[in-house]
């Protein structure tokens, strides 16, 4: 199978049932130190809003909280939901973290809202933005952080020159078409999304147009992954993400609740299918489970790189199922290529 030697990190900073948001954000900077520590080569924040259990939602702030907590990891976002934003707002942003921190820094971009209508309207300027804007809108931000600058008299201070690496990411066949039209890396949100992750790698794949980024196609699709000693312990941690996916879904999102033994199990029918196949990219249990899930799913997609998120209640856990997956995965070892 193909080697696969970069492995990231995508954190929505978790607010756990009995916590806080201040603890959440500590917890971040700390992953991202032992991240960093690990050898993983990315560290990833999301923009969510009006979500009780996610603490990232001044997406540009935490990640300059990351990236001051570190000294060399690729801190960034995955991603900026771009039509809640101006193009100038966040290449003035990403410019200004470029700036502070410069070779660090990425910018994952998004068309969805992340969060509800209702939050989206209080978010954005309006809301009879013309759905064919968002190309517009990626090209005019790039435009911002070239070494050019854009025509006319506006321009990204910081920001211009920073070129500040853009991603493309998606969970449907949109977002392939338009980052292999525009060159740009991408990224898939298999982790909540995987119904046409096949499907939009091939498209990104065989449509890419080189640009002046990227010569070539680079894909990261997204993986959840738990990690623990034993298969039984990663199954139990594993249904506090399985909880909160049930609560989002039933209309009542909420912080990251507690593992529950046999949660699963206690679901009508549908609610299983629906985590069956919401997770069905999901990686959980013992170093040998894992070894064999993450192989699978590189040999199955051919990612250049793997970006996984662990929602794992207890942040000591958390911590040890990052140390497990580097330790099976090998960072820079390319021990994967041998399974």
């Amino acid at each position: 199978m193909q080697a696969m030697t970069k492995l990231s990190v995508l954190d929505l900073s978790p607010i756990v049932e009995g916590g806080t948001a201040a603890e959440s954000l500590a917890s971040t900077a700390d992953l991202a130190r032992l991240a960093e520590s690990l050898g993983y080569t990315r560290y990833w924040l999301a923009e969510h809003h009006n979500m009780p259990g996610i603490a990232s939602a001044a997406t540009s702030v935490v990640i300059g909280h990351v990236a001051a907590a570190t000294s060399t990891i690729r801190v960034g976002a995955g991603g900026i939901m771009l039509p809640n934003h101006s193009p100038l707002v966040i290449a003035e942003q990403f410019g200004t973290l470029a700036t502070l921190y410069p070779g660090r820094i990425d910018l994952g971009l998004g068309r969805a809202p992340g969060t509800d209508m209702a939050t989206a309207r209080a978010l954005r300027r309006h809301m009879n933005m013309d759905v064919d804007s968002f190309p517009n809108d990626v090209i005019e931000l790039m435009a911002y952080l070239s070494q050019e600058g854009p025509e006319g008299r506006v321009h990204a201070i910081p920001g211009e020159g920073t070129g500040v690496p853009v991603w493309m990411l998606g969970s449907s066949l949109y977002g392939a078409q338009l980052a292999a039209a525009l060159g740009l890396p991408y990224a898939f949100a298999s982790h909540f999304a995987p119904a046409e992750l096949d499907s939009a790698l091939e498209i990104y794949r065989t449509r890419f147009q080189p640009s002046l980024q990227l010569a070539r196609p680079y894909a990261m699709p997204a993986l959840s992954v738990v990690a623990a000693p034993t298969d039984e312990e990663a199954r139990f941690l594993h249904t506090s993400m399985q909880q909160a996916f049930v609560n989002l879904r039933s209309g009542r999102p909420g912080k990251l609740p507690p593992p529950v033994e046999g949660y699963a199990e206690q679901l009508e029918p549908a609610a299983r299918a629906m985590l069956a196949h919401t997770l069905s990219c999901a990686v959980v249990g013992s170093p040998d489970t894992v070894r064999r899930g993450i192989a699978d799913f590189v040999a199955r997609t051919g990612a250049d790189e793997l970006i996984v998120t662990a929602q794992i209640h207890d942040h000591a856990a958390r911590r040890r199922s990052y140390e497990i997956l580097a330790e099976i995965v090998g960072i820079g070892a390319s021990s994967l290529a041998a399974q």
